[in-house]
């Protein structure tokens, strides 16, 4: 997908999607739910579960820079996030709780090869499905519907999406996709349009008052928001779609299956709902339930 310190978010193109939550209400105030670990699991003809299953744990491939998203804690070294909870729920439902998961921060260049070599039992971590990563993993999902926004203060009422951006400041990093559409779409002007080379500086600079957006993956977005919910919010009107999914070894149909029917049983029966919650539902922004596309 594209090219970025800091990666995210999402999906679904023409499918008919379920909102929930309410704008400006955070819902970070509830905890992420416990997840009960399932016993006496089967995933017939999965070479990955057998792995899992001899090694006695689960190893996860994640991100560990994303706020909100997947995040590594420098002292405690815990991980947290809207994709660490995901991974946590589909590691329990395969029968494996908190303490039988060995996660590893994988970045976005070596996913593929970490998945091909089996270094990982499957991928969580802002991973855009697209025809190309086919060729050589496998994904469940999508998990997470978002695209390209913009985060501004929270008291500035006058960006109000792409189009309002003219004679605006935008930041994003150096050679990403999002700056590079507000390049090719004139959406400001080239002098206006301000270059760095990861996520956070941009976000310092619009709190400094430097620059008035910064734009990219609106699930990235809602992570720094939702350190800062006073300060900043995300404009909500996403000008791009990707789909996040879980990155799965290539033939290991099975494993898919079973990931796809967690992740269905998630969405529908609630959890998913409240992991968002817990975690991007802190920004105060509303979510969007994905819909599956197994294939």
């Amino acid at each position: 997908m594209r090219v970025r310190t800091l990666a995210v978010a999402l999906l679904a193109g023409g499918l008919a999607l379920t909102a929930c939550g309410k704008e400006g209400t955070p819902g970070g105030s509830t905890p992420a739910p416990t997840q009960q670990v399932a016993t006496d699991v089967k995933v017939d003809g999965s070479e990955t579960f057998k792995k899992i299953q001899a090694r006695g744990k689960v190893v996860i491939g994640v991100k560990e820079d994303q706020p909100g998203l997947g995040y590594k804690d420098p002292t405690s070294g815990k991980y947290s996030g809207f994709d660490v909870e995901i991974a946590k729920l589909i590691a329990a439902k395969l029968g494996y709780g908190d303490d039988k998961i060995e996660y590893k921060a994988i970045a976005s260049a070596g996913r593929e090869q970490a998945l091909i070599n089996g270094d990982v039992d499957y991928y969580v971590g802002t991973y855009t499905i697209n025809d190309k990563r086919k060729q050589q993993v496998s994904f469940a999902g999508p998990y997470f519907t978002a695209g390209q926004d913009l985060l501004v203060k929270k008291t500035d009422n006058s960006i109000t999406g792409p189009e309002t951006l003219k004679g605006k400041k935008v930041c994003s990093v150096t050679g990403s996709t999002p700056i590079q559409k507000v390049k090719n779409e004139g959406l400001t002007e080239a002098s206006n349009i301000v270059e760095l080379q990861n996520y956070s500086q941009c976000v310092q600079q619009l709190e400094q008052g430097a620059v008035d957006a910064v734009t990219t993956d609106d699930a990235i977005l809602k992570g720094y928001a939702a350190q800062q919910p006073d300060v900043f919010k995300v404009v909500g009107k996403p000008f791009s779609k990707e789909p996040y999914g879980i990155g799965l070894a290539k033939d290991d149909k099975a494993l898919r299956t079973k990931v796809n029917d967690i992740l269905e049983e998630a969405i529908t029966g609630g959890q998913w709902e409240s992991i968002y919650n817990a975690t991007l539902g802190k920004s105060g922004s509303p979510a969007t339930k994905p819909v599956l596309e197994r294939y």
